[in-house]
């Protein structure tokens, strides 16, 4: 079914898909250029950009900021009384204008250039003043907007954005940037808990429920009990995990249960996880095998027990 809205919406979205393939396809060694001008900065990339731009900035700095390159947003307006002072020699500044010609840009690029700070500009027009000023200028194709009239930014600032995001993943990729290291600056929602570790999740030291094999099992039903796992680790001699005793074992042996030891009961060579494992991988190992929590062991040397995880602790973080 088509209506003139959909027809609309499809229009849009398809200007503006052809725009990100001819940004693409215009992309030459200025690009190179610019990512030599950010990495060879000892400070920050120092965003700005008025209007939509400044939008569009606001966001370049914060892709930039949470993938291993420090940067921050500093408005044009604020930087000419007294924000400037947030600039230091050491920075990068990414401006950014479609028409080049901003005029709150112009206090802050002049400090750029009184002091000597690498400038890097995103515009549509070489020959503006953004452009002449600039060390390196990433030029946006002349394309006109999605709205048809040229009034609406769109097309334009679809484009900067998908250059700003080539930009910081081309840092990030050049800096080995890790889903560990990205984890540090996303701890909160649901893609830090995507990105949890067993280890931030797993309960150790006196809260491990474990018993020796020839605990009597009126004592392992204590250590279950206080312990409120509702599972007991069964661990030998040298402290290796040698079994494992939950409610199924308890039912499989209700008859003449408190004359047994824990070695009698217990499920031998249970299966474990690594601390350093994603939480999502013991979710699905938990959620495969219908159980509801995992002895944590180092997998590439004794199984001695390091801690325990449950199924409730990553749903209680937004897993599962």
């Amino acid at each position: 079914m088509s209506t003139p809205f959909l027809d609309t919406a499809r229009r849009v979205i398809r200007t503006e898909a052809d725009a990100l393939t001819t940004l693409a396809e215009g992309l030459d060694a200025r690009f190179r250029d610019a990512i030599d001008l950010l990495l060879n900065s000892n400070g920050r990339v120092i965003v700005t950009g008025i209007g939509k731009s400044g939008h569009i900035a606001r966001k370049i700095a914060a892709t930039m900021a949470s993938t291993g390159t420090p940067a921050q947003f500093v408005h044009p307006a604020e930087a000419s009384h007294g924000d400037l002072g947030m600039i230091t020699s050491a920075d990068v500044v990414l401006a950014i204008s479609n028409s080049g010609e901003a005029p709150e840009l112009a206090n802050l690029l002049a400090y750029a250039r009184r002091f000597d700070i690498p400038l890097l500009g995103i515009t549509s027009a070489e020959g503006s003043s953004l452009g002449r000023e600039c060390d390196v200028v990433l030029l946006l194709p002349k394309l006109g907007e999605a709205c048809g009239t040229g009034v609406v930014p769109s097309s334009s600032t679809t484009m900067t954005l998908a250059l700003g995001d080539a930009l910081a993943i081309a840092l990030m990729e050049h800096r080995a940037f890790t889903p560990e290291n990205f984890r540090d600056f996303h701890p909160g929602g649901k893609l830090g808990a995507q990105l949890s570790r067993v280890s931030d999740l797993m309960h150790t030291g006196d809260q491990l429920p474990l018993v020796r094999p020839d605990t009597p099992m009126s004592d392992a039903l204590i250590e279950i009990s206080q312990k409120s796992f509702g599972v007991v680790g069964v661990v030998d001699q040298n402290g290796l995990l040698a079994g494992i005793i939950t409610d199924g074992d308890l039912r499989r042996h209700m008859d003449g249960l408190l004359s047994l030891t824990a070695q009698d009961v217990m499920t031998p060579s249970p299966v474990t996880i690594d601390p350093g494992a994603l939480a999502e991988k013991a979710v699905a190992m938990m959620q495969a095998r219908q159980i509801t929590s995992l002895f944590v062991v180092d997998t590439t040397g004794p199984a001695k027990p390091l801690g325990l995880i449950r199924i409730h602790d990553c749903l209680r973080v937004g897993l599962g």
